[in-house]
């Protein structure tokens, strides 16, 4: 009964209820999720069905295009390369910001900075996004084409949408937002802190640069060319191929590829083919990044994630597999009724599982995939060590190398293939 719980546990790490963050939290906004764990931004996709529209939405955006991370370290054209984010707190002055597209953007005012950073630089020419976070509110504030006026006492812009990032509401159906699908931004883009820690666990923004005039959930706002069924939507989801293989590419970037494959892309507004959302860092390899442009548009497949919506104005999602609840069985052991073992992310719940149920080290650690929850709660049975979860390839996370260290196993055991985790992250493991 004990392991059963111990493996229940881990099942809820990898498909928590909703109101527990799963996508990692901010580093400078660390009790703030980033969207609830239900979010469709944060379910993973992996057994979507193909959409029967996927080849032609392919094609218009190209075959032979290939994957460019819209993120780097550096400059470009003067600017950092990628969309930059600032955090705030309650202290923060709010000011009144004036839009072009005042009918659909929520009205403010806005925390934003004097110096608030903007996508491009101060001087750019291109969408000028600023996205501010509240961590004391969870609130997200989103500008596009935002300028400042008398020294930042005054924000102007095309638009802009204020989001909390507890709640999985959509915004009013047709209203934009600070992006052309209607969408948050923030949610959608790669972070340096993610691909350090291993685990990229949300969807992923990305551009096109015709759509047709239409949108599908997430989306609620369409900035189309042409009424043709042949372009994609708004909000259309892709899936990267699952054959290819992470290891085969640079460290910085495998976790980026394991999300494109788990998770996705989705389709958020108008641009060059394939073109990936990021934060910029001063990390960031731009070589590794660019290794990327090796594929090609085929290794898309547009899925259809209609059968995971809960309602059309929700961005909750049914989560793959999730099991019809049950009554939670009654705990014997150390675990008093109201205690919780918990971690920031379901890597460091695993961690803090295994402390409880090991804490003079074991015989053997066992690996499971962090994404995919199939492998660790088919290993529940085991009794000779934890069930640690790990990213399916990319760098072993320090936490779970320490734990390794700590437990001094005799054998480290990957569950499931090379799909499900990699030879190199068990070698990674083994030399722990």
């Amino acid at each position: 009964m004990r392991r059963l719980i111990l493996a229940m546990a881990l099942l809820l790490s990898a498909c928590a209820p909703a109101g527990v963050d799963v996508a990692a939290p901010l580093p400078e906004a660390p009790d703030c999720p980033v969207l609830p764990d239900d979010s469709i931004w944060n379910t993973p996709i992996v057994d979507a069905p193909v959409h029967e529209q996927s080849a032609a939405w392919v094609a218009s955006i190209g075959s032979d295009a290939t994957i460019v991370t819209d993120f780097g370290s550096g400059t470009f054209a003067g600017g950092p390369i990628g969309i930059p984010y600032v955090v705030v707190d309650d202290d923060q002055p709010r000011v009144p910001v004036t839009f072009r597209f005042d009918d659909e953007s929520d009205p403010g005012p806005y925390p934003v900075p004097p110096d608030a950073p903007i996508e491009g630089g101060p001087d750019a020419d291109g969408d000028r996004h600023i996205l501010v976070i509240d961590r004391d509110s969870c609130s997200l504030y989103e500008l596009f084409d935002a300028r400042s006026d008398d020294g930042g006492a005054s924000w102007t812009a095309g638009s802009g949408a204020i989001f909390d990032l507890t709640s999985n509401d959509l915004r009013p159906e047709t209203w934009t937002s600070a992006d052309a699908a209607g969408l948050p931004i923030l949610p959608g883009l790669v972070r340096y802190d993610e691909v350090e820690a291993g685990v990229i666990d949300h969807a992923i923004r990305m551009t096109a640069p015709r759509t047709d005039r239409s949108f599908i959930w997430p989306a609620r706002h369409q900035a189309g060319a042409a009424d043709d069924p042949s372009l994609p939507p708004m909000g259309a989801r892709f899936r990267l191929d699952p054959t290819l293989d992470p290891a085969e590419f640079p460290e910085q970037v495998r976790p980026v590829l394991v999300a494109l494959q788990t998770y996705g892309a989705i389709l958020a507004d108008n641009g060059s083919p394939w073109f990936i959302g990021g934060v910029p860092d001063q990390r960031w390899d731009n070589d590794a990044l660019r290794s990327l442009r090796d594929i090609p548009g085929r290794a898309w497949q547009a899925v259809d994630v209609s059968g995971l919506q809960v309602a059309p104005d929700s961005g909750a999602a049914r989560q793959p597999g999730e099991p019809t609840p049950s009554p939670t069985p009654t705990q014997t052991g150390p675990l008093r009724d109201g205690d919780r073992l918990a971690g920031p992310s379901r890597i460091e719940t695993a961690i803090a599982i295994s402390q409880e149920q090991f804490p003079d080290g074991a015989a053997t650690a066992y690996l499971a995939r962090a994404d995919v929850f199939a492998d660790a709660v088919a290993g529940g049975a085991l009794t000779a060590g934890p069930i640690l979860l790990v990213p399916s390839c990319g760098v072993l996370p320090g936490v779970v190398a320490d734990e390794i260290a700590r437990l001094h196993p005799d054998r480290v055991v990957a569950l499931g293939g090379e799909a499900a985790v990699c030879q190199d992250l068990l070698d990674q493991a083994r030399a722990s």
